[in-house]
């Protein structure tokens, strides 16, 4: 696991999804500029702290994706993974 420390808004961003959001709620949330939330959120999914997530029609649910447009981050919704929410809460 990678112990590098969290920065306040990686913190930011694992305190606003326990559950999925979209990412508009996101940078909201963050009051960060969206390039920004972009990078970091690039960072922490490759840390495997956050999921990317897709509404899936046939479910009616939203369901992990492991292939995603990084040029299209606003198009999907993301929620922190077991990972993440323990580097949170350890913070």
């Amino acid at each position: 696991m990678n112990q590098d420390p969290l920065t306040d808004l990686q913190f930011q961003i694992l305190d606003s999804i326990y559950f999925v959001e979209s990412f508009v709620h996101i940078v909201e949330e963050a009051e960060a500029p969206v390039p920004v939330v972009i990078d970091e959120l690039r960072t922490m999914i490759d840390r495997g702290w956050v999921q990317v997530m897709q509404f899936d029609e046939a479910k009616g649910d939203y369901v992990r994706t492991a292939i995603y447009d990084t040029d299209q981050m606003d198009q999907y919704h993301y929620l922190a993974t077991k990972a993440g929410l323990l580097r949170h809460n350890g913070h």
